[in-house]
């Protein structure tokens, strides 16, 4: 934790904007300036109860957000000199908060084991006894979108119940951003302070095996969709279906990396999930990391403080650059490339297309798609009959996140909005005002 001295001078450059651009391009409209007052003022305590009425994770918005590109890219300070580092300031309050235990009122948290859904419906009934003023909700998935709804929702007290697949709570912010960016012990902290408002939980409940949207439907007063969209999009290039060539998102969520040892591996994609995996590859004893995306750098997604670190720990880049196939017997030996430039389309939008007869070729032991990723298809194929489903997988809802079902909201990643953690948690907040 960085001492309150060094925040504070971070916090005297704020100039308290009347227009407050930073709110307006932060994804949360987290009241910036406000918070940062109180840093000033030395007062931790009023800073962070700001920030609690937009967030409930600062510790890690502060750390994994793309501030660049939403808030500090927005701040008038950037003009003449540096932006305000305000994804360092909200980090400080969020770990001060952590540590003095400023979070809730510490209500004990109830893990309650339900494998079979026959219980589900005698769950939440016991809910609803002495809760006749709030509703019975049920989330399905713990990542950011799913924790900050039912972080909302338990405050305003409705019963909360989340259902997750996974023996652990967080979803990507687990197993989609390495531990160098994001501290396991402060997501932990996080995700604990989160359950103790008065969380229910049951892991290792399957959706579509162990528990289902029907059954839900009928035990609960609403139902949350927040399982994410994790399975990495493929190119459908010649010579894909190669033993080493892999998915990103796959690589992080379940860590079935092959041994990098001195080999070399190109990385197929530019945002921020194709620099945690080159990042963590090149960590794990690659001899050469190769980063290709089809625009140049300054279009890439990702965090530029991603892309200077990646740079600083020896990855390489290949801008302009395109995939073509695969090339290998019976697993990855090479791949051929392409020289690629920007287009004006009619739109007034820049396209890369491929430059004829700019072919090379690269010997290569492993490929690792981070092109960007969907919806799982056997989940979503378990809902299709209760909800209408896009021609892309993703689940359809109008303006206030509800789905052709009444009692079926839908937020994060799963309905196809920008993939970031803080859209994700907007989502979630908002669906829990929506509800109330």
């Amino acid at each position: 934790m960085q001492k309150y001295e060094e925040i504070k001078k971070l916090a005297e450059r704020c100039l308290d904007c009347p227009t407050k651009p930073c709110v307006k391009a932060c994804p949360l409209h987290n009241n910036i300036p406000e918070f940062i007052k109180y840093v000033k003022e030395n007062n931790i305590k009023k800073a962070y109860e700001i920030l609690s009425e937009t967030t409930v994770m600062p510790s890690v918005c502060g750390r994994v957000c793309p501030h660049y590109k939403q808030c500090m890219g927005s701040c008038v300070c950037r003009f003449k000199g540096d932006a305000v580092e305000i994804g360092k300031i909200e980090t400080f309050i969020g770990d001060y908060a952590i540590e003095n235990d400023l979070y809730s009122e510490n209500i004990e948290t109830n893990w309650i084991p339900m494998q079979a859904t026959t219980n589900i419906h005698e769950h939440s009934q016991k809910m609803k006894h002495g809760h006749s003023q709030s509703y019975t909700i049920a989330i399905i998935g713990a990542g950011p979108a799913g924790l900050t709804a039912a972080a909302f929702l338990a405050k305003k007290g409705h019963s909360v119940t989340i259902f997750e697949q996974n023996n652990y709570l967080g979803g990507l912010l687990v197993h989609g951003i390495p531990e160098f960016r994001l501290n396991n012990k402060i997501l932990n902290d996080t995700i604990q302070n989160i359950l103790n408002l008065g969380i229910h939980v049951s892991l290792n409940a399957k959706f579509g095996k162990d528990i289902f949207l029907e059954d839900l439907v009928q035990s609960f007063d609403y139902v949350i969709l927040s399982f994410g969209a994790n399975s990495s999009i493929k190119t459908h290039v010649p010579g894909e279906e190669l033993y080493g060539v892999f998915g990103a998102n796959e690589l992080l969520e379940f860590k079935l990396h092959p041994e990098y040892l001195n080999k070399s591996v190109i990385i197929v994609g530019g945002g921020n999930v194709a620099m945690d995996s080159a990042r963590l590859i090149k960590k794990m004893g690659a001899r050469e990391v190769i980063i290709a995306y089809r625009r140049g750098l300054e279009d890439m997604p990702a965090e530029h403080k991603e892309v200077e670190s990646a740079k600083s720990e020896g990855v390489n880049f290949l801008f302009n650059t395109n995939i073509v196939s695969i090339l290998g017997d019976n697993k990855v030996e090479e791949v051929e490339l392409i020289k690629t430039e920007l287009v004006e389309s009619e739109r007034n939008t820049k396209y890369p297309v491929n430059i004829p007869n700019s072919n090379f070729k690269l010997k290569t032991d492993f490929v690792v798609m981070a092109i960007g990723s969907t919806t799982d298809k056997a989940i979503i194929n378990t809902i299709l009959n209760h909800v209408e489903i896009s021609p892309k997988g993703y689940v359809i809802t109008n303006k206030n996140y509800k789905t052709s079902n009444p009692k079926v909201f839908a937020i994060g990643d799963l309905i196809g909005m920008k993939q970031s953690i803080a859209w994700a948690s907007r989502s979630g907040r908002d669906v829990a005002e929506l509800i109330e």
